[in-house]
C-alpha cells in the first residue's frame, strides 16, 4: 500500500500510526455507502489566473509605521500643477484644492515645474504664487516649437532672462528633448540632447542663477522588448506607447552619454537631474556622474520603487551625497494623476515617501495602488537620521533655489 506524506499526517492526527494498516473487516461490518468524489481543489492547472488579476497578500508579520507628517518642513521640488502647450497652460487643480493636503503633510513649498512660457508662465505664477505667496514656485519651459526658426538659439537664451524677470525660479526640460523633439517638429530625425543650438540657453541659466531640472531617458526596461523577461511587463502592457524599443530612438546609454557631454560643456550651470539622475536602477553609475559633475544634484520623484528594493545601497548613496539629494514626488493632481498611481497627488503619496525615508519598515507598497504600477515588488524603508532628513526634505532645495532657510 502506498500513501503520501499528507495522508500519513492526516491519519496520525485521526488516531495514530496504526491506522495506516487496514483493519480486518468482520461479517457484521456494514458495507460503506459510496460517496461522490469531491470536486478538485482549485490549482494553477485547472483554474488559470491572469496576471492582471493576481493580487497577493503578504503573510509577513512585521512592524508598520504610518508617517502622516514629515519630520521637517518639505520642499517638493518636482510637481506638475498644469500642462503647457506653447504659451497656453491648463491647470490640473486650484490652490484651494492643493493647500489642505500640503498643510496636513507638512509640505511648505511645491515647485510647479511645468509652468509654461511667456503669457502662460505669467498666468501660472499669478494663479498659484499670487494665491499663496511662499507656498508655490514656478519653473519655465523652453519653446521647442521655435527650434527651426532663424535666430532661435539667442532668442531662447533671451527668453530665459525674460522668464526670470517674470518670476520663474528655474527651467524645466522634459524628455521631449532626446525622445520626441524632431527637426521638423514631429517629423525628421530626433534632435540630440547635446545639440549646440541649446548652448546659449544653458549658459543663460548659469549666468542668471536659474537651476535646470532635466529629465532625459526613462527606466532601462522601457528600452527592452515587452516580453516575459521585462520586469515592467504590467506597466508597459498598460502603456505600450511608453516603450522606446525597436524604433529610431536612441538607447538609454546613448541618451545619458549625450546628456553628460552637455553637462561637461556647462560647468557653471546648476542641473537638478530628475528621477535619481535618470538611472535609479544603477546607483553606481549615478554616483560616477555626481563625482564627475559637481554642478549636478538629483531628486527622488517617482523612483522610490527603485530605491526601496535596494535599501542598503540606496541608504549608502544618500548618506554619501546627502548635500545633493532633493525631495520630489513628480506629483500630478487627480483625476489626471490617477493614470500614474505612483505619483498621484494625495495624502497617501506623501505618507509612503515619508515612511520610506523615516522608518525601517519592511516590504510595503511604493504607491497607493492595488497592483504595483511600475513592477511587481515592494520596498523597504531607509530610516535616515534627522540631520540627513532635514537636508533632503528642505535645506538642499532651499540652497539651490536661493531661498532663505
Amino acid at each position: 500500500m502506498s500513501i503520501n506524506r499528507r495522508e500519513w499526517l492526516a491519519r496520525l492526527a485521526a488516531g495514530g500510526a496504526g491506522l495506516l494498516i487496514p483493519a480486518r473487516r468482520t461479517a457484521a461490518a456494514p458495507r460503506p455507502v459510496p460517496q461522490a468524489a469531491p470536486a478538485p481543489a482549485p490549482t494553477p492547472e485547472n483554474c488559470p489566473l491572469a496576471l492582471k488579476d493576481f493580487q497577493p497578500r503578504s503573510m509577513l508579520h512585521v512592524a508598520e509605521h504610518k508617517v502622516e507628517r514629515a519630520r521637517f518642513p518639505v520642499i517638493d521640488i518636482h510637481t506638475h500643477l498644469g500642462w503647457a502647450k506653447g504659451e497656453e497652460v491648463s491647470f490640473l487643480a486650484t490652490p484651494a484644492q492643493i493647500l489642505p493636503v500640503m498643510d496636513r503633510k507638512n509640505v511648505r513649498t511645491m515647485v510647479n515645474l511645468t509652468g509654461g512660457s511667456g503669457a502662460g508662465l505669467a498666468l501660472s505664477i499669478r494663479t498659484f504664487e499670487g494665491a499663496a505667496p511662499g507656498r508655490f514656485l514656478t519653473f519655465t519651459e523652453p519653446s521647442w516649437h521655435r527650434i527651426a526658426q532663424p535666430g532661435y538659439s539667442q532668442w531662447q537664451a533671451d527668453e530665459v532672462e525674460r522668464a526670470k524677470k517674470a518670476g520663474a525660479k528655474g527651467l524645466k526640460v522634459l524628455k521631449t528633448l532626446g525622445l520626441f523633439l524632431r527637426e521638423n517638429g514631429t517629423t525628421g530625425p530626433l534632435v540630440k540632447i547635446d545639440d549646440r543650438r541649446f548652448d546659449p540657453m544653458w549658459d543663460a541659466c548659469g549666468r542668471l542663477g536659474l537651476p535646470v531640472a532635466i529629465h532625459v531617458s526613462d527606466p532601462e526596461a522601457f528600452f527592452t522588448p515587452i516580453d516575459r523577461f521585462n520586469e515592467r511587463y504590467d506597466e508597459l502592457g498598460n502603456h505600450p506607447d511608453w516603450s522606446f524599443h525597436d524604433r529610431d530612438f536612441p538607447s538609454n546609454a546613448e541618451l545619458l552619454a549625450a546628456r553628460n557631454r552637455m553637462f561637461a560643456r556647462h560647468p557653471k550651470t546648476q542641473f537638478i537631474v530628475l528621477h535619481v539622475g535618470n538611472n535609479a536602477e544603477n546607483l553606481a553609475f549615478v554616483s560616477e556622474n555626481l563625482d564627475r559633475f559637481p554642478n549636478t544634484a538629483v531628486e527622488l520623484g517617482a523612483r522610490i520603487g527603485e530605491l526601496g528594493r535596494q535599501p542598503r545601497t540606496a541608504r549608502r548613496f544618500i548618506e554619501k551625497y546627502q548635500d545633493r539629494v532633493l525631495f520630489g514626488t513628480d506629483a500630478v493632481p487627480p483625476p489626471d494623476g490617477e493614470n500614474y498611481p505612483q505619483q498621484v497627488f494625495k495624502d497617501e503619496l506623501y505618507e509612503i515617501y515619508y515612511r520610506f525615508l523615516e522608518t525601517e519598515d519592511e516590504y510595503f507598497d511604493y504607491a497607493p495602488a492595488v497592483v504595483p504600477p511600475q513592477g511587481r515588488w515592494r520596498i523597504y524603508g531607509l530610516g535616515l537620521p534627522e540631520a540627513i532628513l532635514k537636508k533632503v526634505y528642505h535645506d538642499n532645495a532651499a540652497r539651490i533655489l536661493g531661498l532663505t532657510t
